[in-house]
């Protein structure tokens, strides 16, 4: 009986060693954008090798989802793949929030088709012409081209919900210039999309799908679909979404990846954002697919 008393004894006692452990250790919120969900995780994931006594909590949602926690103070990070709104920047204030922006990489917004799709290059005006409300190009024949695959001819439009920074980045870089040329009437998407709640919801559906079109981070790429080569301008050169081209804004939809903090970023959460943006967390983003915010040496 002794025995089983003290065996009981030593488990309790590991049992309140291994909570007061637990409690003692910081948590970093972390919330946001769909986008850079993956790169989030993975510097989570590697920040303990470094600290330990830090545990990052990570959760997607979408770019108005992590602002919007933001603005609520329910998070310490938010990650977004868009500028915040002025309207949300004054609504923080009002709450006594002071977001701060950091660039913490880029992306290239890539134009996904499927493999079979004859289609290498796309120009702004096309891709407006098919995202764009009121846009007049609603079949593959209409931008000169036959899918195999695709007997109705008709393109589906695949898009992100409204929460998404993806979607108000393609917006603001594809649509809404294109309205002011005259090309469709309002810079706002057509209706009809098929809006997924992910990036690799995108992709999934676009890789099965012949007919399909739609837009997602680079990173989500894969060998089983295409990515077109993009041109600003009608007969324009047309640049393919790369690494290198994100980094050295070539990429006509290249954007940057940001993260909110209330204020300047203090302790643990400032050591955090230091070390994102330090050689070895800047390899991280590159090695998910993304260009680093600075010029990094990566292995």
């Amino acid at each position: 009986m002794r025995v089983k008393s003290y065996s009981s004894l030593v488990l309790v006692c590991a049992l309140m060693l291994t909570l007061a452990s637990v409690q003692a250790r910081t948590v970093i919120q972390n919330k946001g954008s769909d986008t850079l969900v993956n790169v989030a995780q993975a510097w989570a994931e590697a920040y303990p090798k470094i600290n330990p006594d830090v545990v990052v909590a990570v959760s997607g949602g979408g770019s108005g989802t992590g602002i919007a926690a933001m603005i609520n103070g329910t998070v310490d990070i938010a990650n977004a793949s868009r500028k915040m709104k002025k309207k949300e920047i004054n609504k923080a204030k009002s709450m006594g929030q002071n977001p701060i922006e950091h660039v913490v990489g880029y992306d290239a917004l890539a134009v996904f088709i499927h493999k079979d799709n004859p289609a290498s290059s796309l120009n702004i005006h096309q891709l407006a012409r098919v995202f764009g409300r009121d846009g007049d190009a609603t079949k593959w024949s209409d931008l000169g081209l036959k899918v195999p695959g695709c007997d109705s001819d008709k393109i589906v439009v695949v898009s992100r919900q409204n929460n998404s920074g993806t979607y108000a980045y393609f917006k603001k870089a594809v649509l809404k210039p294109a309205a002011k040329a005259g090309i469709i009437k309002k810079g706002s998407f057509r209706q009809g999309t098929l809006d997924m709640h992910g990036s690799k919801d995108v992709v999934d559906l676009v890789e099965k799908t012949p007919c399909a079109i739609g837009y997602s981070g680079l990173a989500y790429a894969t060998d089983h679909l295409k990515m077109v080569c993009i041109a600003t301008t009608d007969g324009g050169k047309c640049v393919n979404p790369s690494v290198a081209t994100a980094s050295d804004r070539s990429y006509p939809i290249a954007r940057p990846l940001l993260m909110y903090t209330n204020g300047e970023p203090k302790g643990d959460i400032k050591v955090y954002m230091d070390w994102i943006l330090s050689d070895e967390g800047q390899c991280i983003l590159t090695d998910k697919g993304y260009a680093p915010a600075r010029g990094v040496n990566c292995k």
